[in-house]
């Protein structure tokens, strides 16, 4: 089995197509939670449970991701943990974060923080619905950084 997909599970809207995606190129997925999800029935999933505390989760991937493996996370900060570690990261909408771009996402994650900071009366509108397009936009690009990592 080559390289492991660790999934930044706990408010991840895709750990199922990942976990399908792993088992579909014989990688290995690792479901990673501070509890609260159900253990995947895939034979090649693993569901780790860290304690519960921010960043944990986060921490806990960040110690065991290395160079050709890939997280699913949305978490910017991982995403550049992982990126430094010599692995893959991609967001839930499909976004592959890369030693390129990934230290930009950051500095405008840091810039949005600092707004929003500056700004505790103004109504945030949320982010918008998960739907099926993006998902099915997360499948593709999970399935060519797979193919990417492997060669």
């Amino acid at each position: 089995m080559s390289g492991t997909i660790y999934i930044d599970a706990d408010a991840c809207p895709v750990r199922e197509e990942a976990v399908r995606v792993a088992d579909r190129h014989g990688m290995k997925a690792v479901i990673v939670s501070n509890g609260g999800i159900r253990p995947s029935a895939h034979p090649t999933a693993e569901l780790i449970i860290v304690a519960d505390g921010p960043d944990e989760a986060d921490k806990w991937i960040a110690d065991h991701v290395g160079a050709g493996d890939i997280c699913v996370t949305g978490d910017i900060p991982l995403a550049a943990r992982v990126v430094e570690a010599g692995a893959a990261a991609i967001k839930p909408n499909g976004e592959a974060l890369t030693e390129r771009n990934v230290r930009e996402a950051l500095a405008m994650r840091d810039l949005m923080t600092d707004f929003r900071a500056a700004n505790p009366l103004a109504q945030g509108g949320g982010q918008k619905p998960f739907s099926k397009s993006d998902r099915g936009r997360f499948l593709d690009a999970l399935d060519r950084l797979v193919r990417a990592t492997k060669r």
